[in-house]
């Protein structure tokens, strides 16, 4: 039997009101005794642990509700310096931080590691295996994976970069690639060995090619006897015809020009039509490579389909103008999983900033509708501009009113992204290792692991 405390609305919720808590009749654990009366408060399950999952959490701090995180893995992830993990510029611990640690302080909150396998909307029930849980909110934060346009074979030999692991096993084959080719007789084979290439010339894929080229001929000669690391052929392959498409088009000139004069092959309208073991196909060319990077696309996870909610052809769920699913009370989705558009109609793209502003504003909405008062202001995209790195004091910023190139939108690159990232430590130690990189073109964390 439930005590009178826990079958009353909590003050402020409104009786019959779609929003008002069915599923849950807890006591708020963290301080939610005062007075010797259990306070009742709604729970909240969010669902992902990257930029917006983790953003709502943090907004929801001073709010009368329980959070519940759920993430299959333990860790939030800064995705944008990955690829310095993939070519050995930063270790894993620099850019991946424990959710529980992060969280360690915010009372209303609790972490759990599970993997979501659904939804029952009708109960108000997030699926992880056998075990369910309840929500009375449910914000869907669960990003994006990779996408390789219809062909999954590709998977194996091009593999992309999402996750730690992703980052890791990249590193393993690009360092084993010159350890093969060291000891390999066949000139041939060595030229494949050294060969690199990343398919798709959008941030990551130009950050990537500028990151093998400078370990290639900055940081590794002297490190070999046999091979000259200074000759790798690394090549970008895009479809479109210029890369950083979302840039201005002076800045992807310029982006064009620094990866050559790293001395990185781009080729632009240039689809790939297979991928196997040996290399890549690029139409009726062939271009044998023993390291394939996939950089060239994402599609949403598939929380569409836990929600039965509408989709795009990516697989991202349309959303209402405040972020919710339609016809799924109190349901929420926010960033890489979703279809958002700006005032204008245009849809939002799928940064990190987006996501955060999404999580901040979806939390400030629920913060309000369990107080009973009015919703805020319509959601608005600040856009902050968005930067790219090529390699050693050359990048590209474009701030709208402002465009950068070269060393200056280097530094301010770099500037940014430490941050950004999460404490002093990790503030710290990147910002040591990027100097001691700078000074001494070394690259600390060139480690062959093994899962």
């Amino acid at each position: 039997m439930r005590s009178a405390s826990e079958s009353a609305p909590r003050r402020g919720w409104r009786q019959g009101d779609a929003f008002a808590p069915v599923a849950v009749r807890r006591q708020w654990r963290a301080g939610g005794v005062q007075d010797g009366v259990a306070a009742v408060c709604p729970r909240v399950v969010i669902v992902g642990g990257g930029f917006g999952g983790l953003e709502a959490a943090k907004a929801l701090a001073s709010a009368p509700v329980e959070v519940l995180l759920v993430d299959r893995r333990n860790h939030h992830l800064f995705q944008p310096l990955l690829y310095q993990v993939a070519t050995a510029a930063l270790s894993p611990a620099d850019v991946a931080w424990p959710i529980r640690r992060i969280l360690r302080r915010q009372r209303n909150a609790r972490v759990l590691m599970a993997e979501v396998t659904g939804v029952d909307a009708a109960r108000r029930e997030v699926l992880l295996g056998a075990r369910r849980e309840p929500y009375d909110f449910l914000i869907v934060a669960s990003g994006a994976t990779h996408s390789w346009f219809g062909h999954d074979e590709w998977a194996p030999f091009a593999p992309a970069l999402k996750t730690l692991a992703d980052a890791t096993a990249v590193r393993r084959r690009i360092l084993t690639a010159f350890e093969r080719a060291e000891a390999s007789d066949d000139p041939a084979e060595r030229e494949r060995l050294c060969t690199f290439l990343i398919v798709g010339g959008g941030p990551t894929g130009v950050e990537m090619a500028g990151a093998v080229a400078e370990l290639a001929r900055q940081s590794l000669p002297g490190d070999f006897r046999r091979i000259d690391t200074r000759k790798t052929r690394v090549v970008l392959v895009e479809a479109g015809p210029r890369l950083l498409a979302s840039f201005p088009e002076a800045l992807s000139g310029y982006a064009r020009r620094a990866l050559e004069k790293l001395g990185v092959e781009v080729r632009l309208h240039s689809p790939v039509t297979r991928c196997d073991e040996r290399g890549v196909e690029l139409g009726e060319e062939r271009i044998d490579a023993a390291t394939v990077v996939w950089a060239a696309g994402v599609r949403a996870s598939p929380a569409g389909n836990w929600l039965n909610a509408p989709t795009d052809r990516a697989g991202r769920i349309v959303v209402a103008s405040d972020f919710s699913v339609p016809g799924l009370p109190g349901v929420f989705a926010i960033g890489d999983t979703v279809l958002a558009r700006d005032a204008a109609g245009r849809p939002l793209p799928g940064v990190a900033p987006v996501a955060k502003q999404q999580g901040a504003w979806v939390a400030r909405l629920i913060a309000r509708r369990v107080r009973g008062a009015a919703d805020p202001a319509p959601f608005r995209y600040r856009d902050a501009g968005q930067l790219a790195t090529i390699g050693r004091r050359a990048a590209v910023a474009d701030f709208g009113w402002l465009r950068l190139s070269g060393w200056l939108a280097w530094w301010f690159w770099g500037l940014v992204h430490i941050y950004f990232l999460i404490g002093a430590r990790s503030r710290m130690m990147v910002a040591l290792e990027w100097l001691w990189s700078y000074l001494t073109h070394d690259r600390g964390a060139r480690l062959i692991t093994r899962d």
